[in-house]
């Protein structure tokens, strides 16, 4: 039976374990529900080894191919993550989330899915030298779980030599594939600025010093650091995305409190944006009359695919897509992904699978394209028997 036969014959299962995920989501770490069913059926496919606990919650299965010993072939990590986002869905689908204000608007349901139904077909046919280590990884969804997983000593522990990841992208033609080499998604970071002032009656400004007018200024003079450091030919955002002060029409606040994000796609750039905002941030309210506090917490890196793993990866998406259609000139994002610290560590590649004309990720009305499943256990089960083909 060739692999698309035996992958078409799993689809079924393979969707009902999906939709099963998608009814039961779970946030961050606390997907204990999930871990179990993923460490169970990676047992119940004979994966060689099944360890749970990496990262507090994440779940690693190892299955070996057929040549074993010193000189077996590459270790391969494949990742998928496994958390749901605090949404309450809008869907009216039979297998809608059972628990109120979450639900899989990311698609992770889908992602797990497909490694599961991977690991199920490597575990039968094992038509590889090396090992397939696959990664089931708690809270991608803003709780850095694959550092987790990493500082657990996840790619030591198990001998991992590169390692690999796939998300969904609404919008894409089903079953359709989008790589780059170098940066593919952003490095996310967050920021608060509390602007202390002096509070007074709102007629008596002149005694009092306006923390409103001081983040006010802050808010426009933060909108330079894009348009007038950055070099107008890289990438950067800095938006401020609350403003919280006062509660009263008549009153001056004592102070005011701005928070928001940095995205960039390069280190220096990150560096620089970093720098600017400090700067401004105490300058601006300074030269007003108030003062600032700035906290600046850098989040996920830049999600950095190798070249040679990207050329490789995109061969493989090109040999298994019905249509050819891989897009290898997709221009960065600037959303983030955990995954990108794993992509610090070895070399690799992240890869968007299309969903179709779906809503948008994190949207309470999206849902993952079952039908692009074959697709997504094609791509892994190819890139796991191209890397660690037998040689004969």
């Amino acid at each position: 039976m060739s692999r698309a036969e035996r992958i078409a014959d799993m689809k079924n299962d393979v969707v009902a374990w999906r939709r099963d995920l998608h009814t039961h989501p779970e946030l961050l770490y606390d997907v204990v529900r999930t871990a179990g069913v993923v460490a169970d059926r990676l047992r119940s496919f004979g994966a060689d080894e099944v360890v749970t606990g990496i990262g507090r919650t994440g779940v690693v299965g190892l299955i070996r191919g057929k040549i074993r010993g010193k000189d077996a072939g590459p270790v391969i990590g494949l990742r998928a993550d496994m958390d749901a986002l605090p949404i309450e869905e809008e869907t009216n689908l039979p297998y809608r989330s059972a628990t109120p204000g979450i639900m899989h608007a990311c698609g992770h349901d889908g992602h797990t899915a497909m490694l599961l139904g991977a690991a199920r077909y490597l575990a039968e046919t094992r038509d590889f030298a090396g090992t397939a280590v696959v990664i089931f990884q708690p809270a991608e969804e803003g709780g850095a779980g694959a550092k987790a997983m990493l500082d657990d000593g996840l790619l030591d522990r198990f001998g991992i030599q590169e390692v690999y990841g796939m998300h969904n992208m609404p919008g894409m033609v089903p079953g359709s594939f989008a790589i780059r080499p170098g940066a593919m998604l952003a490095a996310a970071d967050r920021f608060r600025i509390v602007i202390e002032g002096k509070g007074s009656h709102a007629a008596h400004p002149h005694e009092g010093i306006d923390s409103v007018v001081a983040a006010s200024h802050l808010v426009l003079a933060l909108q330079t650091v894009v348009a007038r450091n950055v070099d107008p030919l890289k990438n950067a955002v800095v938006s401020v995305t609350t403003v919280n002060g006062g509660d009263a029409f008549n009153v001056l606040p004592q102070r005011v409190t701005l928070t928001g994000t940095v995205r960039t796609l390069d280190p220096a750039v990150r560096d620089l944006c970093e720098a600017r905002l400090t700067a401004l941030a105490r300058s601006i309210p300074a030269a007003l009359g108030a003062t600032a506090e700035v906290e600046f917490w850098r989040g996920y890196p830049v999600t950095m695919n190798n070249p040679d793993a990207t050329r490789f990866a995109a061969d493989v998406a090109r040999s298994i897509s019905s249509t050819g259609a891989v897009d290898t000139g997709i221009q960065p994002i600037m959303g983030a992904e955990d995954f990108s610290f794993m992509l610090e560590q070895r070399p690799g590649a992240f890869i968007f699978i299309g969903n179709g004309d779906s809503a948008g990720l994190h949207h309470p009305r999206y849902n993952f394209n079952d039908e692009i499943v074959t697709a997504g256990i094609a791509y892994w089960t190819s890139l796991v028997e191209e890397r660690c083909a037998v040689q004969v």
